[in-house]
């Protein structure tokens, strides 16, 4: 993968950045065995790099829901190389609603590899449109917007535009001893038509319904870890079923 190596700085940190075939992971590496330690400067540049190649796959694989094999395996080497550059030590703070909230805000999905949310790209009546977690602690709530599939087959004055908003909110909590961990507990679903063919569906009843809660689920089970995150960008990988979400924040989650 090519990427950018800062090389030294006058005025701000930086003088110049090269191309190299060396990954940014490399490049950290090496720039910690030579001094010891990896400058701010050095690490934020890393992360753009890695950033921009991140949302780079994420486009052009659909967020995951066309990638092939090959993809996959890249997408997973270039999480792996932000990872390394993750400064956050302690993202389930405040999640629970006590106080400042790292996580707090509206993040839209990029990439995933979870096989409950790919499978909604199997469906022959509708295609996925945005996916977002929406960070209000301590809720935090699932959003899927579907759209009729016969609708990507014609032109918008043909087929007027529809779409259904699905919701799941959930409880979140910390977890003791586990920083980067954050604790779900699934309490109700919403179905809400938006829009129907181009005409707002607003007031259309939702399908909700409450999720009863039959026993107490242990900490094990129910949560998801964070493994990057900054002000740009959140890497979560759930516990169950399995599968990890890349997701960039974004100002609002409107439809």
């Amino acid at each position: 993968m090519l990427a950018l190596l800062v090389i030294e700085s006058t005025a701000f940190g930086v003088q110049s950045l090269v191309r190299t075939s060396t990954s940014p992971a490399a490049v950290l590496r090496e720039s910690s065995m030579e001094d010891g330690t990896t400058n701010d400067t050095e690490r934020s540049l890393l992360r753009n790099v890695v950033k921009k190649k991140m949302l780079q796959l994420g486009a052009s694989y659909d967020r995951g829901f066309g990638a092939s094999p090959n993809a996959r395996r890249e997408m997973e080497r270039v999480i792996s190389e932000l990872e390394l550059l993750n400064d956050e030590t302690d993202a389930a703070r405040g999640i629970d609603g006590t106080g400042f909230a790292p996580l707090e805000g509206n993040w839209r999905m990029i990439w995933t590899t979870a096989s409950d949310v790919l499978v909604l790209g199997a469906s022959p009546i509708f295609t996925v449109g945005a996916i977002y977690q929406l960070y209000e602690p301590p809720i935090v709530t699932n959003v899927i917007d579907l759209i009729p599939r016969f609708q990507n087959l014609f032109p918008p004055n043909i087929a007027p535009s529809s779409l259904i908003r699905a919701q799941v909110q959930t409880r979140s909590s910390s977890r003791a001893s586990y920083p980067m961990r954050v604790g779900l507990d699934f309490e109700s679903v919403n179905v809400q038509p938006v829009e129907l063919l181009g005409q707002d569906a607003g007031f259309l009843p939702p399908l909700a319904f409450d999720l009863p809660r039959l026993f107490e689920l242990p900490d094990d089970v129910g949560y998801f870890d964070v493994t990057f995150l900054d002000e740009e960008l959140l890497i979560i990988k759930q516990n169950a079923p399995g599968g990890l979400f890349v997701l960039a924040r974004v100002d609002d989650a409107d439809p």
